[in-house]
């Protein structure tokens, strides 16, 4: 329309234009921290920004140029990364972010046009998250059922249940512990106790395991049980467990794995790397 316009303006425009559900409005990037749409809305205004098609006449406006009215006067069928390769500010702008200062920077163009560079960050920390969480997972069902009653413990001590390793939490996992492989403090005070089994199980684990459990609860006069397998469990034990009076909570071996790595249990970081964003107040003058 020839006028300048926030970016928020951008974005509430195009929802509408694009017919938005409410679901799609509100879809996050995997980090949380920002709806997609408004990710994407953000890094095509760059793309056209630096291919000259829009310009910025002040800081969080935008307003379409001459090469944009030309753009659109020849009816495109699509606006999109490969187009914009015939603007040679925008080849260079392309170049650079991909090349930086080394000649040896060899990152895939597709990349660019598979999403913005968040979501392509993002989906490949997820892709190794996932790697290593099944890594973990192998590793676990390697371990003897005495370590792994000792790294459930510790996990859970990790996750912030009690204090120290030494006063949370305490493993059973010997004749006579009728079916309970660990015991821990729900806080550091101890006004409540957690009781846990812990068994690597090859095979999905149904409702007559999780009943010996609860059992298992109601002999210790326990109301709080965690029950966790390296497998999986059946619709029928999951339903019987959310049933419960007493509070049991399932985990299975991918829920193990996701805790191991959010908690550092079993893994170590190698490298991080920090994502900014222009802090627009420091440019702002009085």
């Amino acid at each position: 329309d020839g006028r300048v316009h926030t970016l928020r303006e951008t974005i509430d425009a195009l929802r509408n234009e694009f017919k938005l559900t409410d679901e799609e409005r509100k879809e996050l990037l995997p980090s949380g921290r920002q709806c997609v749409f408004d990710n994407r809305v953000g890094w095509a205004r760059t793309y056209l920004k630096k291919a000259g098609l829009l310009e910025a006449p002040r800081r969080g406006h935008v307003v379409i140029t001459d090469r944009g009215r030309s753009v659109l006067a020849q009816e495109p069928n699509r606006i999109d990364v490969k187009f914009l390769e015939q603007f040679a500010e925008f080849i260079e702008f392309r170049d650079s972010s991909r090349n930086h200062d080394d000649d040896d920077t060899n990152a895939p163009t597709s990349t660019v046009e598979a999403g913005t560079p968040e979501e392509a960050l993002e989906a490949s920390y997820l892709q190794l998250r996932s790697t290593l969480a099944d890594e973990i997972l192998e590793k676990v069902r390697e371990s003897s059922p005495e370590f792994f009653e000792r790294l459930v413990v510790e996990l859970l001590v990790a996750m912030g249940y009690g204090g120290s390793r030494k006063d949370a939490g305490e493993r059973v996992g010997r004749s006579g512990d009728e079916g309970i492989d660990g015991i821990i403090k729900e806080d550091r005070l101890g006004l409540d106790i957690i009781y846990i089994q812990a068994k690597r199980w090859e095979s999905s684990v149904g409702r007559p395991e999780v009943q010996k459990f609860v059992g298992a609860l109601q002999g210790q006069r326990a109301r709080k049980g965690i029950l966790i397998t390296t497998s999986a469990f059946t619709r029928d034990a999951s339903d019987y467990a959310g049933n419960l009076e007493s509070k049991v909570i399932l985990i299975d071996g991918k829920r193990l794995a996701q805790f191991m790595v959010d908690f550092n249990v079993g893994v170590s970081p190698v490298t991080s790397y920090e994502v900014k964003r222009v802090d627009t107040d420091y440019f702002v003058e009085d």
